[in-house]
Parts: structure tokens; C-alpha cells; sequence
């Protein structure tokens, strides 16, 4: 999985950069077809922003966080995203695993 991160008022260090990838990992561990993610980490005001949309075989899937500190709206992000993934895996199965055969008759 490629990561592209890009940073809007904040400089990436390495460290952030390394949390980041830890972080996305992840998705990957749960749905192997993520091709590519491209993260936004933005400082406004006092709040820290991270958004992120990560491209997939047949769908794109857009998360935002915003929290006080950046690590926390990593997290955050990472958690919208695992919880969109999860749910878009599972659609996937029940489609393939349905059979015309099995639909209920009203």
C-alpha cells in the first residue's frame, strides 16, 4: 500500500510519518485490496485536522478527524476508516455469497 501525506501548517516529521504508516497498516491487515491512501494533516486555528481518503478495488472511501492533539486525530481517523473498510469487506461477501435460489418470497 502506497501512502501519500501531506501536510497543510504543519511540517511531517519523521516521527509523524512513522505513526502515520503504522497506523494505516491496519486497514491493510483487514482488507488486502487498498491500493493506494493519500493523508492530509492539517493544523486550523487550535484544532489539529487529519483526513484521508483511501482508493480501493471499486471504491474510494473518504474519513476526517478533528481533535486537540494530532496523534489523537490520527487515531481517530484510523478508527473511521477501519470501521468504513469493515463494513464495504462485508459487502463485498454478502453479494458474492448470495444466490438467487436463497431469496425469500413475499
Amino acid at each position: 500500500m502506497q501512502i501519500n501525506l501531506t501536510g497543510h501548517h504543519v511540517d511531517i516529521t519523521d516521527s509523524l510519518r512513522n505513526y502515520v504508516n503504522e497506523k494505516m497498516q491496519k486497514l491493510e491487515r483487514h482488507f488486502d485490496k487498498v491500493s493506494n491512501t493519500h493523508v492530509i494533516l492539517t493544523l486550523e486555528n487550535l484544532d489539529h485536522k487529519a483526513e484521508a481518503t483511501v482508493h480501493m478495488s471499486g471504491n474510494d472511501i473518504f474519513a476526517e478527524a478533528s481533535e486537540a492533539d494530532m496523534y489523537a486525530a490520527i487515531d481517530s481517523l484510523v478508527d473511521k476508516l477501519d470501521r468504513q473498510v469493515k463494513k464495504y469487506k462485508e459487502k463485498l461477501k454478502n453479494h458474492l455469497h448470495h444466490r438467487p435460489s436463497e431469496i425469500p418470497q413475499l
